[in-house]
């Protein structure tokens, strides 16, 4: 079966929208999806395909962020339904939590906002369509963190694997930061205004009043981290500069970004150790 780009059409699973192979037949269940961080719904796994989900009507949007920074959002949502991220270079752009979905229709709109030069995923729960999203153009490198290597379920000759501190483009630079996987990461550069601006994916994740940030080991099955885990975590990131952070659902952290996650560290901290034991009753 073709795809649209004229390339053999992927399995991809409907509820982390993480892509697979192209065989015969789907595999029995989605790694990502059975590991305890994720999930597999009562109904059973299920699969989908790219021309699957552009005839149930799937369209995707590019619209700017702040300045050199857009999102990319997808709707009806697909799988897990983050918004990628593209930062935008004189060098070229960077992906980063690439989507589970794209078209011509979404290619040709990246096109107009300078293209890709490079993918990346802050974890494998965000690893979407990356090769797929590679091959629409030409190839570009993925860049999948070495201590999740295990979860990449895809593999292709665009994937380069990197250890620690890894500059994708000029001034873009990814950091292994840990917690929610051990190759959990995040993308620093500096924003067209000069100040540091940081892509947190969910390894530091917002909360909706746009100041407190939390970490978790698995979102959606509420598994905490431990106090020493986020304690490293923070202290990993702390070590960027950044004014503001964008994690993949459309949270933001706008002005004392890094001061908001030191504060947010510490009161996680603080409940997990049972300092407030005494208010719960």
């Amino acid at each position: 079966m073709e795809s649209q780009g004229g390339i053999l059409s992927i399995w991809i699973c409907r509820t982390c929208a993480v892509e697979y192979p192209d065989t015969d037949e789907p595999g029995a269940v989605c790694a990502i999806c059975s590991d305890e961080r994720q999930y597999v719904r009562p109904s059973g796994q299920q699969w989908t395909t790219l021309e699957e989900l552009a005839t149930a009507g799937h369209k995707g949007t590019v619209a700017e962020v702040e300045p050199n920074v857009h999102g990319i959002t997808i709707k009806p949502s697909v799988g897990i339904g983050q918004r990628a991220l593209l930062v935008q270079t004189t060098s070229g752009n960077l992906l980063w939590d690439p989507n589970g979905y794209l078209d011509d229709d979404l290619v040709a709109a990246v096109h107009q906002v300078g293209g890709l030069a490079a993918v990346a995923a802050s974890h494998p729960h965000m690893f979407g369509v990356q090769v797929e999203w590679s091959h629409r153009f030409g190839g570009v490198p993925v860049y999948v963190q070495a201590a999740d290597r295990e979860w990449l379920q895809r593999d292709d000759p665009v994937v380069t694997f990197w250890e620690e501190k890894t500059e994708v483009l000029p001034g873009v630079v990814l950091h292994r930061i840990g917690g929610h996987f051990p190759g959990s990461a995040v993308v620093h550069f500096t924003g067209a205004d000069g100040r540091g601006v940081l892509l947190s994916g969910d390894t530091v994740a917002c909360t909706p009043d746009e100041h407190w940030v939390s970490f978790m080991r698995s979102y959606p099955n509420k598994i905490p981290l431990s106090a020493a885990v986020v304690a490293k975590v923070a202290d990993r990131v702390l070590q960027l500069d950044f004014d503001r952070l964008y994690d993949n659902f459309g949270g933001q952290t706008i002005g004392d970004a890094a001061g908001w996650v030191r504060r947010s560290a510490d009161r996680y901290i603080a409940w997990v150790r049972g300092d407030f034991d005494h208010l719960t009753g």
